[in-house]
C-alpha cells in the first residue's frame, strides 16, 4: 500500500455514495479495522476477509445502530474508493 489514504476524502466519498451519517461511517470503519487487525495472514502474508462475516461482526458491536444494508453499503463504497486508488481489490 504505497498510496496514503485521505480519511476525510474517504468518509466524504462514502457519505456521498450512501447518504449515511459521518459518525456511523467512522464507527463502521473503526470496527472493520479492528476485525481486519485480528484476522490471520495466510502463508503469503495476505489477509482474506469474508464480507458476510465482517458485516456480522460489525452488526454485533453494541454501539452500531444500523441496518445490514447500510453497513454493506458503507463497506461497498469504501471498497470502491480503495479500488479506485489502487490500494485494494477482490480475490477471485
Amino acid at each position: 500500500m504505497s498510496e496514503q489514504i485521505n480519511e476525510r476524502e474517504l468518509i466524504a466519498h462514502i457519505a456521498a455514495e450512501t447518504d449515511a451519517d459521518e459518525n456511523l461511517i467512522k464507527l463502521v470503519l473503526k470496527h472493520e479495522q479492528a476485525y481486519i487487525n485480528g484476522a490471520k495472514e495466510d502463508k503469503n502474508g495476505e489477509v482474506e476477509i469474508d464480507s458476510d462475516e465482517l458485516v456480522d461482526y460489525i452488526l454485533g458491536r453494541p454501539d452500531v445502530k444500523a441496518s445490514e444494508l447500510t453497513v454493506e453499503a458503507i463497506l461497498d463504497a469504501e471498497m470502491d474508493y480503495l479500488m479506485d486508488k489502487g490500494v485494494a481489490g477482490y480475490v477471485d
